[in-house]
């Protein structure tokens, strides 16, 4: 029935701090945990009055797994985790989308997945707003909505799989600025500092956000610092125009000391970019968010001293899990833990520990948090592959 309603829907369209517990089989990457990890301390859920879930409530459900763009390491790699997990759990996970980072396209992804009556869709969204529509759309089909990476409103889904609290990734950015500054002589605190954020696109919920938290940050610790262009550089997430746009940020500003680029694509654009202008770490600091094997060679290279980010694996996994929890007939309040096969016990965060504006529903809706998030030098690298 849910199958013939959602095809009747798509041919009528027009168009958490959360504490994952370590689990007693770790995952098929390394945990990214490192002596210089920003990751808070993980708190102990009190054990729900609900027995833990296992992996037959979950078994046989689809999982419509839709990342905001196909083609780019960081969403290739969180389905790999979610492809070798889903064969334990007895799901299935369909990896869908479009190699370009639009909210068209979003909505057109959204569209077919609802035709094909997907039991969940779990979603990195390019443009909150703009896959709104889709995303009630597909919640009135009867298809459960969730979030990982990026999220929607909180209306438009049930849970958000989200790798830190922007507090939390925007301390972390201008952490591994600070260090990357101080490898090369530069005293944070008392020398002048240019410098601008490289990162996708404002509408980008929470990239967007995490510079939102680094400025505030800067703002408070680093008053010599200057943003040489506060409406920032973006490149949309695409690989080439990243490196155009890196290009752009370092002719702009040929005496920039640092460019935080919070974005996965973004990162190893910049760092081409400047390694096109025959620059390295000790004449300007590059730093971000990028999965470790995308930057080894940069790194290797000496164009840059640290880059950071956490197990998009797990993350994956994690949200097509809870996805296909909910689908399965479970219902989940603030402060109940899901036991993750594999994973470890999540607990369920209310929303506004990512926005505080944002209300939490009374069941089904709000945030699980990754506890864990590394910091990569040339040092430990090696010891990541993914």
């Amino acid at each position: 029935m849910k199958k013939l309603l959602a095809t009747l829907l798509a041919l009528s369209m027009v168009v958490a701090l959360s504490a994952c517990n370590g689990a007693s089989n770790p995952p098929a990457s390394p945990s990214p945990s490192t002596p210089n990890s920003t990751s808070p301390e993980p708190s102990t859920p009190d054990t729900p009055d609900t027995p833990a879930p296992s992996t037959s409530d979950v078994a046989g459900k689809t999982v419509a797994f839709i990342p905001k763009l196909t083609g780019n390491a960081f969403f290739e790699v969180a389905n790999t985790g979610a492809q070798e997990y889903a064969k334990d759990w007895g799901i299935t996970v369909d990896y869908i989308g479009s190699p370009n980072a639009t909210a068209a396209d979003q909505v057109s992804v959204i569209n077919d997945a609802v035709a094909k009556g997907v039991d969940a869709i779990c979603i990195s969204t390019v443009d909150a707003a703009g896959v709104a529509d889709a995303l009630k759309a597909a919640q009135d089909a009867g298809i459960v909505v969730c979030t990982w990476d990026s999220d929607a409103a909180v209306t438009d889904r049930a849970l958000m799989v989200s790798q830190g609290t922007p507090e939390v990734l925007g301390q972390m950015l201008v952490d591994l600025a600070v260090a990357g500054l101080k490898d090369r002589g530069v005293d944070p605190e008392k020398d002048a500092v240019k410098y601008a954020w490289h990162y996708s696109q404002a509408t980008v919920t929470d990239q967007n956000s995490w510079q939102v938290e680094g400025e505030k940050i800067i703002k408070s610790k680093y008053p010599n610092w200057t943003n040489v262009q506060p409406d920032n550089y973006y490149s949309e997430q695409d690989a080439e125009k990243s490196i155009t746009v890196g290009e752009a940020v370092l002719d702009a500003n040929p005496d920039i000391d640092l460019i935080i680029c919070n974005d996965s694509t973004a990162l190893p654009g910049q760092l081409q970019a400047a390694e096109n202008k025959g620059l390295d770490k000790s004449k300007v600091t590059i730093t971000g968010f990028a999965t470790p094997n995308a930057i080894k060679a940069y790194c290797t290279n000496g164009t840059l001293y640290n880059w950071g980010l956490w197990d998009c694996k797990i993350q994956g996994a994690m949200g097509c899990y809870v996805a296909a929890y909910l689908a399965a007939g479970n219902t989940v309040k603030v402060g109940d833990t899901i036991d993750i096969p594999g994973i470890g016990a999540c607990e369920v965060m209310a929303n506004n520990c990512l926005n505080p504006d944002d209300a939490t529903a009374d069941s089904n809706n709000g945030v699980v948090l990754l506890p864990e998030r590394a910091v990569f030098t040339a040092e430990n690298m090696n010891n990541y592959d993914f």
